[in-house]
């Protein structure tokens, strides 16, 4: 399965980012193509990302599935298609370095499925770890900013 991992040290305590992580109203516009989210529960939630692998430019619909909040260190959840054929997981995980630093670790993993699925994947592979990374970076700056505020 096409995954991308990307890991920051930031110069923050824990209760910090998970303050931050743990809504999600706060880092999904943070995701790369980012479009829109809806909340249907506290737990499940619809995004929608335009779409650029290859030559496929659409818009694509995903329901997320929180499976586990563990205060303070990690938010995991599922993925699929609502429309599209895509499934997957992720997961955010933060570890203490010291009482003021903080390790922060995304992950995510997305498979195609179907007639364009090999397609997909290929390209899937190279774009997952360039936007898991980009999302990592601008969910520090964005903590980095709410630090310069209080």
């Amino acid at each position: 399965m096409p995954s991308g991992m990307h890991q920051i040290e930031l110069d923050l305590p824990i209760e910090d980012i998970w303050n931050f992580v743990k809504d999600m109203d706060n880092w999904a516009p943070l995701v790369p193509n980012y479009i829109q989210h809806e909340k249907l529960t506290d737990r499940k939630s619809t995004w929608e990302f335009k779409s650029d692998i290859g030559i496929l430019k659409k818009k694509i619909s995903l329901i997320i599935d929180i499976k586990e909040w563990l205060e303070p260190t990690r938010v995991s959840f599922e993925l699929k298609g609502k429309s599209e054929k895509y499934g997957g997981e992720g997961y955010f995980e933060a570890k203490p370095i010291n009482l003021n630093r903080t390790k922060l670790t995304g992950f995510l993993e997305v498979n195609a499925i179907g007639k364009m699925a090999i397609a997909v994947n290929s390209k899937l592979e190279t774009a997952l770890p360039k936007a898991i990374e980009e999302m990592s970076l601008a969910i520090c700056s964005k903590l980095g900013e709410l630090k310069r505020v209080k």
